[in-house]
């Protein structure tokens, strides 16, 4: 009998990358062949996919695939029913959300959504900005864009609605953001009938909790060192522990181990004033994941 497979859709695009090293951080290598839809993977029980984040959702929801990542926005845009197993905070750039902002060139007379009534608008999300124009009581004509949708205003559009994370090329392109409609993060969703499977929700789970150890290490470090008990204390107060710091007996009764998690910024600044307070034999390592 052959062993269960779970089908795992990855983001191709933007967040491939940035999928590729979390999921390396978590201990998964996946190599994403040239010119290939089907990345392979270091897990026997895992069938991996490439796709558009912007499809992943439906199909997901139609069961050809099990599980993948994707905007939270494209789980609203494509109105898929499926389960969220989890935030994963993580884009192309940064680690904090993307916007979907309703922008417009900087010398048009529209000042707010109110102002649209009647006007082109150009996105990639047309069902997201026609659901926020229905909530603002504005009719407008809103169609689908392919891409570049930033330099479409203002000889194609009056308006667009895109993404952002830095602002960068909006400015670039001479626009203003007059409205923010939504804030997205990246989400390991699921089939319902996948995850109401034993098998493949413990996969799925055991998958997410990896990713979420991997995303909780980054820019954290390990810190060890030898400290005699009557400096502990001192030691013990320049310490901004993740949690309480382990504190190990030593085969010289006068000295003890102590180790910790430290945020990998204050290291260089806290390690000379350990060494003052008495510490010895300070080794910092990195750290793959930190799991609760």
């Amino acid at each position: 009998m052959s062993s269960p497979i779970l089908k795992l859709g990855l983001p191709a695009g933007s967040l491939q990358q940035a999928t590729g090293e979390l999921f390396a951080k978590a201990g998964f290598k996946i190599n994403f062949p040239s010119r290939s839809y089907y990345p392979t993977i270091d897990d026997p029980e895992i069938q991996c996919t490439l796709l558009r984040a912007q499809e992943m959702a439906r199909y997901v929801e139609n069961g050809a695939l099990d599980c993948g990542l994707t905007g939270h926005d494209w789980v609203l845009e494509t109105g898929a029913s499926v389960v969220e197993v989890a935030e994963l905070l993580y884009s192309k750039i940064s680690r904090k959300p993307v916007r979907w902002v309703l922008a417009v060139p900087n010398d048009s007379t529209i000042q707010s959504v109110k102002d649209l009534q009647g006007k082109r608008i150009a996105t990639e999300v047309v069902n997201m900005t026609r659901n926020y124009l229905a909530k603002h009581g504005v009719e407008a004509h809103v169609e689908f864009s392919w891409g570049a949708t930033e330099v479409k205003p203002p000889r194609l559009a009056d308006a667009i609605v895109d993404v952002t994370e830095t602002g960068s090329s909006l400015k670039a392109n001479n626009l203003r953001v007059i409205a923010e409609l939504l804030q997205s993060t990246t989400r390991f969703i699921a089939n319902k009938a996948a995850y109401s499977d034993p098998w493949r929700k413990q996969k799925i789970d055991d998958i997410v909790l990896l990713l979420q150890g991997a995303m909780a290490a980054e820019g954290k470090v390990g810190l060890m060192m030898n400290v005699q008990r009557k400096d502990l204390e001192a030691v013990l107060k320049l310490l901004p522990a993740l949690q309480t710091p382990t504190i190990s007996s030593l085969s010289d009764p006068a000295w003890v181990d102590v180790n910790t998690i430290l945020e990998e910024t204050i290291v260089r600044n806290i390690v000379p004033k350990l060494k003052a307070a008495g510490a010895r034999g300070l080794v910092e390592y990195p750290l793959n994941k930190v799991i609760d």
